[in-house]
């Protein structure tokens, strides 16, 4: 028989691939007994699975309502945008004024799979090496207190990535080159620079586009619980 924490992860594991790959739309509600069901636990792992996406964002927990996927609302987009514009451009920073010649080649690695994956034309290979080559540089910066910081963070980025794939990915793609270029270079105003513009450039349509797939009819009450805990 299986642990309850190996059942757990499964779950757990499982429901975040759907929702990051969007099989699972914003918004939408997920019933405890069908998913117990597909998934082959019982509610118990699935109920703690669920709370450890809660805890990333990427569900909403309604007491005596269940559970639904986040609506990943425009505000809450511009909230994203917010933390990353700053603590991104910091990890650029970071990671450029440490550059060695070993993080240089773990972050062209990084950006070697968002060419192949941008030369395929794959939304979602795209979307995962583009979120990884975020999480590289992040890594690279080697500040345990913002890596903590932005890991809560890192399935939302990677979802918000998938959710926005109709946006240019050869022009993410040549952001990323500038990027990289100025992080190997040891250029840690550049490189702070260069993120910072690359993530803001992305706020407006992101913002537009949060728009078309938030879901209208979503539980306010859900939405509001939800703020009032982040604030």
């Amino acid at each position: 028989m299986s642990e309850p924490g190996s059942l757990r992860d499964l779950a757990y594991a499982t429901l975040r691939q759907r929702i990051v790959e969007v099989a699972l739309k914003p918004g939408e509600r997920l019933v405890e007994r069908d998913l117990a069901a597909e998934l082959n636990v019982s509610r118990i792992p699935l109920r703690e699975a669920l709370r450890m996406l809660a805890a990333e964002g990427l569900v909403v927990i309604v007491p005596g309502k269940g559970a639904l996927v986040s609506p990943f609302t425009p505000a809450d987009v511009r909230d994203l945008f917010d933390v990353r514009e700053v603590l991104e451009s910091l990890a650029a920073r970071l990671a450029a004024a440490r550059a060695s010649a070993e993080s240089v080649e773990r972050l062209e690695k990084r950006l070697e799979e968002c060419r192949a994956a941008t030369a395929d034309a794959d939304v979602t290979r795209i979307a995962a090496a583009n979120a990884a080559f975020h999480a590289e540089i992040i890594d690279l910066a080697d500040n345990p207190l913002l890596t903590s910081l932005m890991s809560p963070l890192a399935a939302r980025t990677e979802w918000l990535f998938r959710l926005t794939s109709s946006r240019d990915p050869a022009e993410q793609c040549s952001e990323h080159e500038e990027l990289f270029a100025l992080i190997a270079a040891g250029d840690a105003d550049g490189a702070a620079a260069s993120a910072y513009a690359h993530i803001a450039a992305g706020r407006a349509p992101s913002t537009a586009l949060a728009s078309t797939w938030s879901e209208p009819t979503v539980d306010p009450e859900a939405v509001a619980k939800r703020r009032r805990r982040r604030t």
